[in-house]
């Protein structure tokens, strides 16, 4: 049966699933929403048998229901291959007390390339399906990750161009480094003077320019979006969550049908969202744990049914979690709101018009499987060095914040419940905060010989990710102000 989608903004919006993946966002400004979730047709025993692609097909397969057999597998074998560097995909990892969900083996070390791997597949799969003949421009702002891995994903597909937005002073010098020396012909990066809310923003208004997309379709382009407010990098990421929950069914570490929580770095709220969309599948998860940073929108929101976006935004050592718009919590608003589509957009036009909004008595009592919880910059640092001390395991920042909330989490809820941290990105992609977390005295270290350090005290190999960017020259060095991104494209499309 087939799987429609709706806008969050106006549920009388239905389009399939591979028009969803190349509108991106919806022509109203709201974010596609399954009709239904769909539940495994599949027991999770069955499925503990199974390796990560053919978990991938089980999960993806009930939610692109406008994709054969033959065009799912393509995509998800051309995706999960030789790029990452174990055939776990995402192996788990024991250490503190939990078990560290590894997403970082892709190409670009950080758990965007979950999803990145196959959105250009399922992207240029949905533009043959509807017979689309514009090229298609994939617009991104990124808070670090999304970037590189949109790039990494996008360079040199035929009918695509990929424009990815960055705050130049917010992310780490490994994440700039390694979007500014990307390559591919069809590879456009640009610096902001601003915040990554800003990037979003103006990404966000070009999307819903009308006369913007009449340019466009005139000189033979459209956009898509690579972010995830986009469909298809959403369906991907619930499958790992299957694949944590199954694994450690196949290993035996929990009984079939026993719960388990899931602890989540975020800042867009996708991550764990898919993780949430898991759940509604049929994974037994118990709680969610939203670990925020010292942005602690989402903790707030979470304590208080009130989202407030009006407050100092606060650069951290965890820089992909420094947002204060979480595009995807429309999507559990729309839901947790019954599927109001006319709610939902009164609370999204408040946020846009006030930077503010809060929920209903009762939509706050069906956020009852979340819990909320931040760590401080200290925080963070002080779990990374006590991870490290005690297990030899050293996590990346954006990890900590997540370890650092389960440590206090359980502290205070005495809950022992199995738990499964997202580990979201290598330490490798942030090894100045990390090593300085170990040990002030790394201080005075170049960023290249924290990398050779790191290897030396982890065990672990330099990613090859890593040793691309030692000696590659910078191929991108634009930058405007964040008022002048729209000009920015134009220029770049010849418009």
């Amino acid at each position: 049966m087939d799987l429609f989608y709706r806008s969050t903004r106006n549920n009388q919006i239905k389009v399939k699933a591979s028009e969803a993946i190349l509108k991106g966002l919806a022509d109203d400004g709201g974010l596609f929403v399954p009709d239904t979730i769909p539940t495994l047709d599949k027991s999770l025993r069955e499925l503990a048998q199974m390796n990560y692609q053919e978990t991938a097909y089980e999960v993806m397969k009930l939610f692109l229901t406008d994709f054969t057999e033959e065009e799912l597998k393509n995509c998800i074998n051309k995706a999960y291959d030789s790029k990452f560097d174990t055939k776990a995909i995402a192996p788990l990892k024991y250490a503190d007390g939990a078990y560290f969900l590894e997403l970082f083996h892709g190409a670009t070390i950080a758990f965007k390339d979950m999803a990145l791997s196959i959105l250009p597949h399922l992207l240029t799969t949905s533009a043959k399906k509807n017979q689309v003949t514009d090229e298609i421009v994939i617009l991104t702002a990124t808070s670090g990750d999304t970037g590189k891995a949109a790039l990494a994903g996008f360079a040199d597909v035929e009918g695509t161009k990929i424009i990815v937005f960055y705050p130049k002073d917010g992310v780490s010098p490994i994440q700039e480094k390694q979007m500014v020396t990307q390559k591919g012909a069809n590879t456009w990066v640009v610096g902001i003077r601003g915040n990554f809310d800003d990037a979003q923003t103006g990404v966000k208004k070009m999307f819903n320019n009308k006369e913007l997309a009449e340019v466009m379709k005139r000189a033979g382009y459209q956009f898509s979006s690579a972010n995830s407010i986009n469909i298809g990098r959403l369906v991907p990421q619930i499958v790992y969550y299957v694949y944590a929950y199954t694994r450690l069914l196949g290993e035996g570490k929990i009984a079939d049908g026993q719960k388990i929580n899931a602890v989540v770095p975020t800042g867009n709220f996708g991550n764990i969202l898919a993780a949430y969309y898991a759940k509604l599948m049929g994974v037994p998860f118990n709680k969610l744990i939203c670990a925020s940073n010292d942005n602690k929108v989402l903790y707030d929101f979470f304590q208080t049914g009130s989202y407030d976006r009006n407050r100092e935004f606060i650069l951290t050592s965890s820089p992909s979690m420094d947002i204060l718009i979480s595009s995807n919590l429309e999507r559990l608003i729309y839901r947790i709101a019954g599927n109001d589509s006319e709610k939902t957009a009164d609370l999204m036009k408040a946020l846009s018009a006030k930077g503010s909004y809060t929920i209903t008595e009762e939509m706050k009592q069906a956020l009852a499987e979340f819990k909320g919880g931040y760590a401080t910059e200290d925080k963070t640092a002080a779990v990374i060095k006590k991870i490290y001390e005690q297990d030899g395991y050293i996590i990346d920042t954006h990890t900590a914040v997540a370890a650092s909330v389960y440590e206090e989490y359980k502290k205070n809820s005495k809950d022992d419940t199995v738990t499964v941290i997202a580990s979201t990105a290598s330490p490798y992609k942030f090894t100045r905060s990390v090593m300085n977390a170990i040990d002030e005295k790394y201080a005075s270290m170049s960023d290249f010989e924290l990398v050779d350090e790191l290897e030396r005290l982890s065990g672990v190999k330099v990613p090859q990710a890593i040793e691309d960017i030692r000696t590659a020259p910078v191929l991108h060095d634009r930058v405007c102000d964040k008022s002048e991104m729209q000009k920015t494209v134009e220029e770049i499309l010849g418009l």
